[in-house]
């Protein structure tokens, strides 16, 4: 079973990550640009990447949990300071980003588009 959580901006994203009980099921952290008011990302790559993500999380069959993050928007996240790009357990370059947490397994850009290498992330136990 897929467990859903959105969260908006680094201070959410912060938050999140150090209260993850140890317990947890797979967890993985989905980092795209804000919405804009049409519902779509300001970025091309996360329009592109989000429907096979989602339709992929339909069909995955253990226990998920997937952590939408907002890393806010273009002018926000183009910042070579933005705490995304800084921060040791992000350090993202692009989004969309992938990321299983408590681990080293990333999918980046179009890979995000790519469903072996999704089958891959979710299934590969570390």
């Amino acid at each position: 079973m897929t467990t859903v959580v959105e969260i908006k901006g680094f201070d959410e994203f912060a938050k999140y990550a150090e209260n993850i009980p140890a317990n947890d099921p797979l967890v993985l952290f989905y980092f795209s640009g804000s919405k804009l008011p049409n519902g779509s990302s300001w970025c091309p790559d996360c329009v592109e990447a989000e429907p096979i993500i989602k339709t992929f999380l339909t069909e995955v069959k253990k226990d998920v949990k997937f952590v939408y993050v907002d890393v806010g928007d273009r002018e926000y996240w183009k910042d070579r300071a933005c705490p995304f790009r800084t921060d040791s357990r992000t350090k993202l370059m692009v989004i969309p980003t992938l990321i299983k947490w408590k681990g080293v397994q990333r999918l980046e850009g179009s890979q995000c588009c790519n469903r072996e290498l999704l089958q891959m992330l979710f299934e590969d136990d570390d």
